[in-house]
Order: structure tokens, then C-alpha cells, then sequence
């Protein structure tokens, strides 16, 4: 039985392994590519996640997205919408309504979604949520919540 890898899985492994906080250190990027393809990762996929993450570092420090006004709407496209079902866009505003996330770093978000070219599931779209506020310099304490209900589990009490 063949598993389909996506890039997002990659992703997921690279920032659980090597991205994270007190993870092992980031060899080269061949040496690190070798032990993917050794646990089965394809090499297309390997070679996509390691330029969406190059993409991700080069449109960060060209501050490529400006804060837009504070009275604006957001309408998302229908190329957002085609990668993005309806419970990943209304997790998206709860964020950005919560405080998590800024006009920018949601900016951040869509673009990285819409560069990786797929539908992504709620869960896949969290880690990319992760993963670009633990790589945008400023957002330590948006990270931590985002890890935390990533990472932990929600427990609802009945009263």
C-alpha cells in the first residue's frame, strides 16, 4: 500500500523536528532531504516544502504585506476559498478576531496556503498557521497560543 505524502506533511515533520522549539538542529538542506527521502518522503514533495519555507523567509523580510485599516472587511477570493473549506476560513477570522493573528500574519497565511497549490484540511491548515507565526519575528506570544491549541487538548466542561 503506497501512501500519498503531501507537502504539507512534510512541513509538519520538518517544524516537529527541526523548526520547533529545542528541536535538533537544521543540518543542510541535502543532508536533511536525504533522511526524508530515507523515511519515504518523495522527492518532489521534499524539494516543494523546502522552497515554500525559502519563500516563506524571503516574503517576510521584504515586509511585503502592509497593515491594512483597522475598519476593513476581508473578502476572501475564490482561489482562498477552492484550498481553504468552510470551517478552515471561519477558524482563520476566530483567529484574527481572538488577537492571535494580525492583518498581516493572516496576509502571511493566505499566501502560504495559496502556494501550496492543494485543498488542505482544517489540521493541516493549523500547522501552516504554526508554522508561519513561529517563523514571523514579533509573534512569540500569538505562536505560543496557537501551539497550545494545537498541541493541547481542549476539554469542554459541562455545567
Amino acid at each position: 500500500m503506497v501512501i500519498k505524502q503531501s507537502v504539507v506533511d512534510v512541513l509538519m515533520f520538518l517544524f516537529e523536528r527541526y523548526l520547533g522549539d529545542e528541536n535538533e538542529p537544521l543540518d543542510g538542506r541535502d543532508d536533511v532531504a536525504v533522511r526524508l527521502e530515507e523515511m519515504g518522503f518523495q522527492n518532489n514533495e521534499i524539494d516543494k516544502a523546502f522552497d515554500w519555507l525559502e519563500d516563506l523567509a524571503t516574503i517576510q523580510d521584504e515586509q511585503h504585506y502592509a497593515p491594512v485599516d483597522q475598519q476593513s472587511i476581508r473578502v476572501f477570493s475564490e482561489e482562498e476559498k477552492a484550498v481553504l473549506n468552510d470551517e478552515s476560513l471561519g477558524y482563520l477570522v476566530y483567529l484574527e478576531q481572538s488577537g492571535i493573528l494580525t492583518p498581516v500574519t493572516r496576509e502571511l497565511i493566505l499566501d502560504r496556503v495559496i502556494a501550496l497549490e492543494n485543498e488542505l484540511d482544517t489540521e493541516q491548515f493549523k500547522w501552516i498557521v504554526l508554522i508561519v507565526l513561529h517563523s514571523h519575528p514579533g509573534e512569540e506570544n500569538a505562536y505560543a497560543w496557537m501551539e497550545s491549541l494545537v498541541f493541547d487538548e481542549i476539554v469542554d466542561y459541562m455545567h
